[in-house]
């Protein structure tokens, strides 16, 4: 019987393998897919892809349908990398274990290798095989609530402006910067499976718990971690006057909430026929050094 970790490598060797046939850097303007795939190949635990297979699995579905969407969310987390490690806004040298794309390519090529990957991810979606034109729009949807004005781009505003001075509007930073593509890779497995509205309101509520556990314990490795192991700075929240978890609850606090969101995430998902890898990454999640 195949062991969650051989599992995971399983599911995230096919979304490398998806992700590293998508661009090729033979056009004149070569240099901007160089950039992307730069980011876009440098490792990753691909936390987003494997969700939304396994929610697919865990659904019935065919995992492979799933695939490209759960890829083109990845697009958009790395984007979303890109544009946050720019002077602009974290300022960040360092970004899983290696200089930052603009450290590499350039401010403006950063920029445009950040906006051309987000492009890309609806193409994806929308070349998806094996979909329903509604799936496939269900999928644009899903992903653009997720990334645009009211998701993982409301909760960038709220972190720039350092707009969580309790744990009330942490958890709403949290729940938009980082939990809104969790959800939609929920909501995109969902998708993929042919789920049904509650079927996919329970794999998102899974989405939202897990995501707030990972954010917390983000968090914490940020004070205790070791930059080597981390793979990017470690103290960068606390020295720009974020407040975080660790702020607002301690450690201890913190690991008491980490528990009880997966928790939770465990118990949101409990009555799918196929849960046990889910139920098995919520641990892994909330128990990552890295």
């Amino acid at each position: 019987m195949i062991n969650f970790q051989e599992r995971y490598d399983l599911l995230r060797g096919e979304a490398e393998d998806f992700l590293g046939g998508l661009f090729s850097t033979g056009a004149p303007y070569g240099r901007l897919q160089e950039a992307m795939n730069y980011s876009l190949l440098a490792g990753g635990k691909r936390v987003r892809p494997v969700l939304a297979m396994a929610v697919c699995e865990a659904l019935d579905g065919d995992r492979r349908l799933a695939l490209p969407l759960g890829c083109a969310l990845e697009l958009v987390h790395t984007y979303s990398l890109i544009h946050d490690d720019l002077p602009c806004m974290d300022d960040d040298d360092l970004r899983r274990g290696r200089p930052t794309c603009h450290k590499v390519y350039g401010e403006t090529m950063a920029v445009l290798a950040g906006d051309a990957l987000q492009g890309e991810a609806f193409r994806v979606i929308a070349s998806a095989g094996g979909l329903t034109g509604e799936q496939r729009s269900d999928a644009v949807l899903a992903l653009a609530r997720a990334c645009g004005a009211d998701g993982m781009v409301a909760g960038q505003v709220l972190d720039m402006d350092k707009l969580a001075g309790d744990e009330a509007s942490a958890r709403q930073l949290c729940a938009l910067k980082t939990g809104a593509l969790l959800r939609a890779a929920a909501a995109l497995g969902a998708i993929a499976a042919g789920a049904s509205a509650m079927e996919r309101a329970q794999a998102e509520a899974f989405a939202s718990h897990v995501g707030l556990a990972f954010q917390v314990r983000d968090d914490m490795l940020d004070v205790t971690a070791d930059q080597a192991e981390l793979g990017k700075p470690v103290g960068s929240d606390r020295a720009e006057g974020k407040r975080t978890f660790v702020d607002l609850l301690g450690l201890g606090g913190c690991g008491a909430l980490v528990a009880e969101e997966t928790r939770l995430a465990k118990e949101a998902v409990s009555s799918f026929r196929h849960s046990g890898f889910l139920l098995a990454l919520a641990d892994s999640l909330a128990d990552r050094r890295k």
